[in-house]
């Protein structure tokens, strides 16, 4: 087995140990994913049976309203007409403030369905926004949460895929060679790195024009002197 071949080998396992990592990884967080488009969903539903409940509401309100104008109003007339058969000036004064008491009601009564009507009015407009909201969130995020639980669904499969690309290149490799990439890895991260502007892309120190001529020619292996990860040299353009 040459050191060019190991170094390549090493490459693609760390390259296949990230992939693993990754679908590790997304065993926590596509569920997650999950969870915030359905909350999404949720929420927009929420907020639509909100705002028709409080239509309901303001349709009662309105009812009530004109309920209590119709009845001030045939109040008002009543007492007006009793203004023809009064006969002391006592009976006029308290008959007066009836009247002006009941003309108050029925003005406030009058501004209350003014305003009501104008919610109504808001609310009918926020419900054609919150059913269109609606729809898009739940057919947006059904499409995602079908692509999502499609992935899930395939984590396992390509977990093992992967493991078995990791055993074949495992076995091309001396065990010693091996067991300093995985020493390595726990402490670095990443194994393998690349030399880059004549030096090591993983710490990042310059590296002695010697030592970069030996790496480029692969004959054995090289680690950082700095960081301890395994050297390999790239085309550089």
């Amino acid at each position: 087995m040459s050191t060019t071949s190991t170094a390549e080998l090493l490459l693609q396992l760390q390259g296949i140990d990230y992939q693993l990592g990754e679908l590790e990884r997304s065993k926590g967080y596509l569920p997650d994913m999950i969870e915030n488009l359905k909350a999404e969903i949720r929420t927009a539903e929420d907020e639509l049976t909100n705002t028709k409940k409080t239509r309901e509401e303001r349709h009662l309100d309105k009812k009530q309203l004109e309920l209590t104008i119709e009845d001030a109003t045939v109040a008002l007339a009543k007492l007006k007409d009793q203004m023809t058969t009064i006969k002391t000036n006592r009976e006029y004064d308290a008959l007066s403030r009836e009247i002006d008491h009941k003309k108050e009601e029925l003005s406030r009564a009058e501004d209350e369905l003014l305003a009501v009507m104008g919610e109504l009015e808001e609310l009918e407009q926020k419900l054609v926004s919150s059913e269109r909201d609606r729809g898009d969130i739940q057919k947006s995020n059904d499409e995602q949460l079908q692509a999502i639980q499609s992935e899930m669904d395939s984590v396992g499969t390509k977990i093992k895929i992967k493991e078995n690309e990791r055993k074949n290149i495992l076995v091309r490799l001396e065990a010693p060679v091996v067991a300093a990439y995985e020493r390595i890895k726990r402490g670095k991260g990443s194994a393998v790195v690349a030399v880059r502007k004549r030096a090591c892309s993983g710490c990042f120190k310059a590296l002695p024009p010697q030592l970069v001529q030996e790496i480029r020619r692969g004959e054995q292996l090289i680690t950082c002197d700095s960081c301890g990860r395994i050297l390999i040299w790239e085309d550089e353009d």
